[in-house]
């Protein structure tokens, strides 16, 4: 069985991708906790290649990182790459889009997901990206997921991200797309 190490210190990322990635031959761990990676790029493509990138050389072995985020197309993508540090919390960051997209009638937005794995050497192998199309809402809506998903609305599914059930956002969400194309991908290369 193959190392992947995870480029995350955070165990429920590391138990996400685990159940993505369940049907390959992989052993998935974190990356070493004293490993701080700057996430310096300015977009999800060039933060998740930085991250994978540092991870694979530091540990010697493969690694895979993700980088992703909401883009709102009345603010011009924002929040973007900096999605996770729009607030210093879920309700602080969804307060504060919800007040800058006062008065705007265009809420259409979309979650981003890159993922990007890379060789022991640092050299990146392959990349993928999942993007899933949707609304900002007025107000939070759902009881379930994080960050941005009792306002992110799927019209196809009349239900945010938070009121979905977690298999079917694991399907349709931005992440699960990328992995969808991921994994044929990660095969061919082992």
């Amino acid at each position: 069985m193959a190392v992947l190490v995870v480029a995350t210190g955070n165990p429920g990322k590391l138990k996400e991708m685990q159940a993505y990635l369940a049907d390959l031959d992989y052993e998935l761990c974190l990356k070493p906790e004293t490993l701080d990676i700057e996430e310096t790029g300015q977009t999800f493509l060039e933060n998740a290649c930085l991250k994978a990138s540092q991870v694979a050389l530091a540990t010697g072995e493969w690694a895979i990182a993700d980088d992703s985020g909401l883009q709102v197309n009345a603010l011009a993508g924002a929040p973007g790459v900096y999605s996770a540090r729009y607030g210093t919390t879920d309700a602080d960051r969804i307060q504060r889009l919800l007040q800058e997209l006062d008065g705007e009638t265009n809420r259409q937005a979309q979650f981003v997901c890159v993922i990007a794995v890379a060789r022991p050497d640092g050299t990146i192998a392959l990349h993928t990206e999942g993007i899933c199309a949707g609304e900002i809402l007025h107000t939070p809506r759902g009881q379930g997921g994080f960050g941005y998903d009792p306002i992110f609305y799927v019209p196809a599914y009349q239900q945010t991200y938070a009121e979905m059930p977690a298999s079917l956002k694991h399907e349709i969400s931005h992440r699960g797309k990328a992995f969808q194309t991921l994994i044929p991908q990660l095969m061919a290369i082992r």
